[in-house]
């Protein structure tokens, strides 16, 4: 999953940028509302991480032009805990949920993760496909009840297709979703990624559909 972080306080972006990638999250990071914009209006993720008082452009005003352009990712905005009425406007401009300055860092990671689960319709911390389990909120994957020993980039892989369950997943999205903006993308290294998901599981669950991409199925399912 890839997510963009927007907040202009840098020791507190770098806080949230490292939170989130020790929690397997590839994370792009912007200091001001209009490099903001710009990475949500030009880039696709899976949630942003939105600050309200930005400078150069306000989070209300970066969040209302992303959804006038039909931008649909879920935003989580982060506000002062003082000021109800940016937390109205938030909403009324298309935020999906907000927290209130100063939180907790499990908060911000427990709206995500309910955010991206939305997003792909889900209800559960816990998705499961063919006796694989992935629990997102634990961060690990298993297999009949044992423990899949994975790389950051495999569990991301793996996360990934399981919120898609069911759906053709080409290699140009995997590596957009995947990998962060400085990273030196390859969509080569998507099928390196596969094999070696492949060996760790018993199940036949990631079905390669040619000239299109991937779909992450129960093998019952025909």
């Amino acid at each position: 999953m890839r997510l963009l972080v927007v907040e202009d306080d840098p020791d507190l972006n770098r806080q949230l940028v490292e939170a989130l990638k020790d929690a397997d999250y590839a994370v792009d990071t912007a200091l001001d509302g209009e490099e903001g914009h710009f990475l949500g209006d030009t880039e696709p993720y899976d949630a942003v991480i939105l600050d309200i008082g930005l400078p150069g452009m306000d989070g209300i005003s970066v969040l209302e032009q992303w959804r006038r352009d039909g931008h649909t990712m879920p935003v989580l905005l982060l506000t002062a805990r003082d000021r109800w009425s940016d937390k109205v406007a938030g909403i009324d401009a298309g935020a999906d949920d907000y927290v209130a300055k100063p939180f907790h860092m499990e908060e911000i990671l427990a709206r995500l993760r309910a955010l991206v689960r939305r997003s792909a319709g889900l209800a559960s911390n816990e998705i499961e496909v063919g006796g694989v389990r992935l629990d997102t909120r634990a961060g690990r994957a298993t297999e009949d009840g044992m423990l899949i020993k994975l790389t950051s980039h495999e569990y991301r892989l793996l996360a990934y297709l399981m919120h898609h369950k069911g759906r053709v997943v080409s290699r140009t999205e995997l590596v957009e979703h995947l990998y962060d903006q400085d990273f030196d993308r390859d969509s080569n290294t998507i099928e390196v990624f596969v094999g070696r998901l492949r060996k760790k599981l018993k199940s036949d669950i990631i079905r390669t559909v040619r000239g299109l991409g991937y779909c992450l199925s129960d093998p019952e399912d025909g």
